[in-house]
């Protein structure tokens, strides 16, 4: 360790009481200040190698925010890019309003060249599962360096699976253009149902119910069998009003996967809407209370409301289950 390095580390164990875990806190502070700036990560780097031990137990199992940024870079320079990319993808999905990906190891030759396929996919989908708010100039500019990642192991390592998952970011990020030239790219390496999921549900961002539902269709003539594609497509015809169809389409899914209680729902609840039907409309409620998601839950039961004729009763034990949550 050079003498201005050792210098600096002691500047952060003193104004740290001397507690390395604190040490890291406060350098992974210093990085969300300024993740561009290579000098906090220099020094991470340097007090890792003056207390091994205790650094590795720091970040051995994150929760904090502050853990996941040290245990990127820690994870960089073991040589694990694909945990490392993992890891910045959960940090940039909880704060997509700070520039991590202008990380400089990010950027670093050494980490584009070795990360994988599907690790970075894993890792850009660990972004998107929090819901970002990110189609706006801002976080477009953040995001730079990621979709120079995306453009240099594809072109590196095409996988048409791992290719269609990094597109879902560029179409949470508002380029639905790249997104779908991406798909079209996956598509020229192998054509996989996924790809057209992921076309459809960039269609659907668009508004085009139409699109939506061709890339869907298309999704299913290559797995005919995926009962979750025929509740999507059900999904779509009770937007437009079907609901002979829709109430069809679940028939057709639970063929497939007669047990699952979703699709059983939606059944019931799209039958209900179709045909008046008081005995579906039991059936909704008795499957309510199981139905994971409960806004999908609620919309059944908006759908499924809309019928005629219903006892008050009934519309009553409907209306519970959606204050329920």
């Amino acid at each position: 360790m050079s003498k201005s390095a050792s210098l600096a580390i002691a500047r952060v164990m003193a104004h740290c009481g001397g507690a390395p875990g604190e040490a890291v806190a406060y350098l992974a502070q210093a990085i969300a200040q300024g993740p561009d700036d290579p000098e906090p990560y220099e020094l991470l780097a340097e007090l890792r190698q003056e207390s091994p031990e205790e650094v590795a137990a720091i970040v051995a199992a994150p929760s904090s925010l502050w853990q996941f940024v040290a245990d990127a870079y820690l994870c960089f320079l073991d040589g694990d890019m694909d945990q490392a990319a993992q890891r910045l993808g959960s940090v940039i999905g909880y704060r997509p309003d700070v520039a991590w990906a202008s990380a400089p190891w990010f950027g670093d030759e050494r980490f584009l060249g070795a990360v994988t396929a599907a690790g970075l996919a894993d890792a850009t989908l660990n972004i998107t599962d929090y819901g970002p708010a990110m189609d706006n100039d801002a976080a477009r500019n953040r995001m730079e360096p990621w979709f120079r990642a995306i453009d240099v192991v594809c072109d590196r390592e095409p996988v048409a699976e791992a290719m269609a998952r990094m597109a879902i970011l560029l179409r949470v990020c508002g380029r639905t253009d790249a997104s779908f030239a991406l798909c079209d790219r996956a598509d020229s390496i192998n054509r996989v149902m996924f790809t057209e999921v992921v076309r459809a549900g960039t269609w659907r961002r668009l508004g085009d119910r139409r699109q939506t539902a061709a890339a869907f269709r298309r999704a299913l003539e290559l797995d005919p069998t995926n009962w979750s594609l025929y509740l999507d497509l059900a999904d779509l015809a009770a937007e437009d009003g079907d609901f002979a169809q829709a109430a069809d389409l679940v028939r057709q899914g639970l063929e497939h996967e007669p047990e699952d209680v979703t699709l059983r729902a939606a059944g019931a609840a799209y039958r209900a809407r179709a045909e008046s039907s008081m005995t579906d409309l039991d059936l909704l409620l008795e499957l309510a209370r199981e139905v994971p998601h409960a806004g999908y839950r609620n919309g059944l039961i908006d759908y499924a409301m809309g019928g005629l004729d219903f006892p008050p009763d009934r519309i009553a034990a409907a209306r519970r289950f959606q204050v329920r949550d």
